[in-house]
């Protein structure tokens, strides 16, 4: 790449996933554009020049910041985990953007009553070649999870069957005696009689913003992904906050708006002590507790809202990505 390189940033090229990341990228005001049109593997995010969006399948995505061949990526952790050896020193996953959730799991027939966790599942690996005359076959696309999740819980004594297509469907066809695949509910796993381990979930996935240790991350690419990342976390601060007003009868004295603010992880944005207002950023899961203790301690009137977004002088995103490139 050549010094002043555009920033490149991966996204899902159809499906789901690709609706998902461009609502993910509009809450942030960040719109993204395909060139022309839904067939065009190039694109651009509005108002940012010095950014262009590649449109890859998430296998590919993975591929890619794995090589250096793109800044930012959206794709699952399960790609990373199993096709990335060396995570750490090739990619940083910077933030969860809460879709594509799904889980890796290990599952066996339900006809194996005695079977209820990773323990049983060793016992029958042992003894299982001496009573069949072949090692336990596990059928998965996830060949690397397997082997570190199996070999965690001291089973050796198996045999992974590469699946090329519906996974679930091995044991019926008796090409294996289990497997480990990814599931969102599980309602195809108990379709084919399967059922998942007790503490057979070995990955919970989701799809992650992530970014490459190994880009080009000259001086234009830095500025791009720094405007990213801010609007980013901007959304991000907003969405898991909640602005309070509250109204006291009287000026409330400062120990009282000291207690609050320690005691509920509050940030004070606002207040007119000669009026008896106050003005408070409350993480949206305190909410209720917050307001009740306000009454309790003599507000006369607390109002919820919702906010748009937080721009601050730090950025956790831009810290975690600029520390480790």
């Amino acid at each position: 790449m050549s010094g002043d390189s555009k920033l490149i940033l991966a996204v899902p090229s159809k499906g789901r996933l690709q609706e998902n990341a461009f609502a993910f990228f509009a809450r942030a005001g960040l719109n993204l554009a395909q060139g022309r049109g839904a067939r065009d593997y190039r694109g651009v995010i509005a108002g940012l020049d010095d950014v262009e969006v590649a449109f890859l399948s998430a296998s590919e995505i993975t591929r890619e910041l794995a090589q250096g061949g793109a800044h930012l990526g959206v794709t699952g952790e399960d790609l990373i985990r199993e096709s990335v050896t060396d995570v750490d020193t090739r990619l940083v996953l910077l933030t969860p953007l809460g879709f594509g959730q799904a889980n890796v799991v290990v599952a066996v027939p339900q006809a194996w009553i005695d079977v209820r966790s990773m323990a049983d599942l060793a016992d029958v690996a042992s003894s299982f070649r001496a009573r069949h005359g072949h090692r336990l076959r596990v059928a998965t696309k996830y060949i690397n999870l397997t082997r570190r999740f199996f070999a965690g819980h001291g089973i050796a004594d198996y045999r992974i069957v590469e699946s090329g297509g519906a996974t679930e469907g091995a044991p019926a066809a008796g090409s294996a005696e289990l497997i480990v695949d990814i599931t969102t509910t599980g309602a195809t796993l108990a379709a084919n009689a399967l059922k998942i381990v007790d503490d057979g979930i070995m990955l919970k996935s989701e799809a992650n913003l992530v970014a490459s240790r190994l880009a080009d991350w000259n001086p234009r690419a830095r500025l791009a992904a720094k405007a990213i990342l801010s609007r980013i976390a901007a959304e991000e601060e907003a969405r898991t906050h909640r602005e309070v007003r509250v109204l006291w009868p009287t000026a409330p004295v400062d120990a009282l708006i000291r207690e609050v603010v320690d005691k509920f992880g509050l940030i004070l944005v606002g207040g007119e002590r000669e009026r008896g207002r106050t003005t408070f950023h409350c993480p949206a899961k305190a909410i209720f507790p917050l307001s009740d203790w306000l009454v309790a301690h003599g507000a006369a009137r607390v109002a919820v809202g919702a906010i748009d977004y937080v721009f601050t002088p730090q950025n956790a995103l831009a810290d975690a990505l600029f520390s480790k490139i």
